[in-house]
């Protein structure tokens, strides 16, 4: 990417951020983002609404309200019913509906394997601009969904997961991170620092935050909330390919202590689909948040660690 010289830029792609964010006037900025990809369930309407809470979560990790959206759609026309795609736009509408925003249109192209997402804006008073670079050393983090989507979705694909777990982790990816994101946007002047948990896992995830702020982390495992059901299959072995590849590329960066139960690093690693957004709150805040996201309704509130000065490295304690 050539170096970005528009000053109205406030987000550029530098800092690995959730979304880009650009000042229209000195009361609003601009905030976009834009995700889709392949099936990760098997229900077309339920692959539009996680694919949708997926792309829209990027709003939520800027302390952004998005406000209208686009389609994004490959779809194989010639072997597929087009029922199927309107399916997916279905379920993608609905949880652009819960989030009260409108999709405007789109663009399709004719492509061999269905992918489907949308491209977001939000909104986001200047001054209010949540990054994901910003934590102080002694910061608690909290994270608001559990882990383990990535598990489930490969256990689906391997036919090994059950109707009720196919519903659980389908009811979690759908589940949008309004209600979290509300919180925090509310709490913006105590909140340094602020992404969503997806691709790279938690552990891929926390090191871009420790990166941009310079700092280190310790993790306490047994706080952090995972889904039983992923558990039970990271015990299997039933871990796709590009978690295996996370855990890979981050461990030269972590310090994993000697009695952690087995699979919990990489389980750490998991790659997530909409997953939850992590944040990091200066202690002194941490409890009137984590009380306030837990009215709210977020599928969770949790402290699962702390930064700390020093290297840039993870300490995962059991």
């Amino acid at each position: 990417m050539p170096a970005i010289t528009d000053d109205r830029v406030l987000v550029g792609p530098e800092t690995r951020d959730d979304g880009g964010v650009y000042l229209l006037n000195e009361s609003t900025a601009l905030v976009l983002t834009t995700d889709f990809f392949t099936p990760v369930v098997d229900d077309a309407r339920d692959f539009g609404r996680v694919a949708a809470a997926n792309a829209i979560s990027d709003i939520y990790a800027c302390g952004a309200k998005p406000i209208i959206a686009l389609n994004l759609v490959a779809f194989p026309s010639r072997e597929l019913p087009m029922d199927l795609l309107g399916e997916i736009l279905l379920g993608g509408a609905s949880v652009a509906a819960e989030a009260g925003i409108p999709i405007l249109g789109g663009h399709s192209i004719d492509d061999p394997e269905p992918k489907y997402g949308l491209v977001v804006v939000g909104t986001v008073h200047p001054d209010a601009v949540l990054k994901n670079s910003g934590g102080q050393p002694g910061d608690v983090l909290i994270l608001t969904k559990p882990l383990g989507s990535g598990i489930l979705t490969t256990a689906i694909k391997r036919q090994l997961a059950s109707a009720e777990e196919i519903e659980e982790v389908t009811t979690l990816m759908a589940t949008l991170n309004k209600a979290a994101g509300e919180v925090f946007a509310t709490h913006h002047a105590h909140v340094n620092a602020l992404t969503d948990v997806t691709g790279f896992g938690l552990l891929g995830h926390l090191l871009e935050m420790l990166e941009g702020a310079g700092l280190g982390a310790e993790l306490s495992a047994s706080a952090i909330p995972v889904l039983d059901a992923a558990r039970r299959f990271a015990d299997q072995g039933v871990i796709a390919g590009g978690s295996e590849a996370n855990l890979k590329a981050v461990a030269e960066q972590c310090d994993f202590a000697e009695d952690l139960p087995p699979m919990t690093a990489q389980i750490l690693a998991d790659a997530q689909t909409s997953g939850g957004l992590l944040a990091a709150v200066p202690e002194i805040h941490a409890d009137a948040i984590l009380a306030d996201l837990n009215a709210a309704g977020a599928p969770c509130a949790v402290r699962i660690g702390q930064l700390k000065a020093g290297a840039v490295r993870i300490s995962l304690q059991a």
